[in-house]
């Protein structure tokens, strides 16, 4: 895929990447004008003093070629270097080379002209970076020595420390500037998050006009929902509460009629079991409904415990389930969570194992970022084409699950998952590994 290689180099957080979008341009601008415009500026500055010199360097070669003693050509040559500021020596043999610095950009240039212009010129040695040794000469050569400064710009680095330091210190305060603006979009990322784990966390939008707008809308939103979930739990509660009126009334009725003869006994006894089914809907309606009410926020909650208590009370119940497995990756076993909410999802998927199987098996692991709790049983299993279908409120498979195992409402997997994305997880439907029914998975991030 094209592209797919500059994806992954890519910060994957906004402050990386919004760092990437502000600094770069910043160093590929400092690169640019430190290559195109300080070095050609300065190698043209040392081109027209090479060339200065030259002449100064050229004359005194002349000098010092023409006598026929070595002494002479060395007072002649003299005699014109002192007056120019230069100082003329005679080297032993072989004491001068050209030398020259790997990281002086400058003397390469200067090399390079000193031969162009001077053919008497054997040799520049530049290892020295304040001084200048040019030996000129024929059969007996001579050593002029003279400053740097005279060749080649002096200190030309501090216009580009200069920059560099510029460059940093305002990437500096950009940085801070940038963490300042970038302070409220985390908070709000923050308790969105927290939001979806069922945690309100206090908010006041901050920030720039686009960030606050944001918060804004996010705060309305959330009241918003939280009204709604408020208007929906009254108004279950109101209708739960309104049918068991009825529905009473309905069971005396029932209970009054004559039962001598067997078909009437029949038709009440179906009669008395759709009240029965009706009742049992209602009551899960206003468990439900009374849990999240009663239930003020999320707390810390030992795991390890939390699934021992559940065990222990379904075994109490005469329920065939067991704690088999339970894993943790080291750190804090406690987890933030609505522990009564969670008993509630975890206490429906055992029901419905022992409902609809012979046994329970749960298996529980705890990570830096996740918990999960897995319930197995060894039933019929759910098909996967009709899993998702399983998940809606008032659904029962009939071909998937036995229901004449015992009276279920079609709501214990969807409170389930409607109690899993509260937290911020989901309810995942599989095969049991071990068992081979139905295994229901619930993953919370920490």
């Amino acid at each position: 895929m094209e592209g797919g290689w500059l994806k992954r180099l890519m910060p994957r957080g906004l402050y990386g990447r919004a760092a990437l979008i502000l600094f770069l341009p910043v160093v590929v601008v400092t690169l640019v004008v430190t290559v195109m415009f300080l070095q050609r500026h300065f190698e043209d500055v040392t081109r027209q003093m090479a060339r200065s010199a030259s002449a100064e360097i050229a004359l005194i070669a002349d000098r010092v070629a023409s006598p026929d003693s070595d002494a002479a050509a060395f007072e002649a040559g003299r005699a014109i270097a002192v007056p120019l500021g230069l100082t003329l020596t005679m080297p032993p043999p072989g004491d001068v080379s050209e030398r020259r610095r790997f990281y002086d950009f400058s003397g390469r240039i200067v090399i390079s002209e000193l031969h162009a212009a001077l053919p008497a010129v054997q040799a520049v040695d530049l290892q020295d970076l304040r001084r200048v040794r040019v030996l000129v000469g024929g059969v007996r050569p001579f050593a002029l020595d003279f400053p740097r400064g005279r060749l080649t710009a002096s200190n030309p680095h501090q216009l580009l420390v200069l920059m560099i330091g510029t460059s940093l210190l305002m990437t500096a305060i950009a940085a801070i500037f940038l963490r300042n603006q970038l302070r409220p979009i985390r908070r709000l990322a923050d308790v969105a998050e927290a939001y979806g784990r069922g945690q309100i966390l206090p908010y006041r939008p901050a920030g720039a006009t686009e960030v606050r707008s944001a918060g804004r809308a996010f705060v309305e939103m959330r009241g918003r929902i939280e009204r709604q979930n408020e208007q929906r739990k009254v108004m279950l509660s109101g209708i739960s509460h309104d049918l068991r009126t009825p529905l009473t009334r309905l069971r005396l009725g029932l209970s009054m009629l004559s039962p001598d003869l067997p078909p009437e006994r029949a038709e009440i006894g179906d009669m008395e079991r759709d009240v029965a089914e009706m009742g049992a809907m209602i009551d899960a309606f206003l468990d439900h409904v009374r849990a999240e009410t009663q239930e003020a926020g999320a707390e810390q909650v030992d795991i390890r415990g939390f699934l021992d208590e559940i065990v222990a009370d379904a075994q109490r119940g005469g329920q065939d389930v067991e704690l088999t497995a339970f894993s943790q990756d080291g750190g804090d076993a406690t987890v933030w969570l609505r522990p009564q909410a969670l008993r509630r999802a975890v206490e429906n998927l055992v029901g419905n194992a022992v409902r609809y199987g012979t046994r329970a098996e749960i298996d529980a692991a705890l990570t830096a970022r996740a918990l999960r709790i897995a319930v197995e049983d060894d039933g019929p299993g759910i098909p996967a084409e009709r899993r998702d279908e399983a998940l809606r409120p008032f659904v029962r498979l009939d071909a998937a699950r036995n229901q004449d195992r015992g009276q279920g409402t079609g709501l214990g997997l969807a409170i389930a998952a409607d109690i899993a994305r509260a937290h911020g997880g989901q309810l995942r439907l599989g095969d049991g590994a071990r068992l081979g029914g139905l295994r229901a998975e619930i993953t919370i991030p920490r």
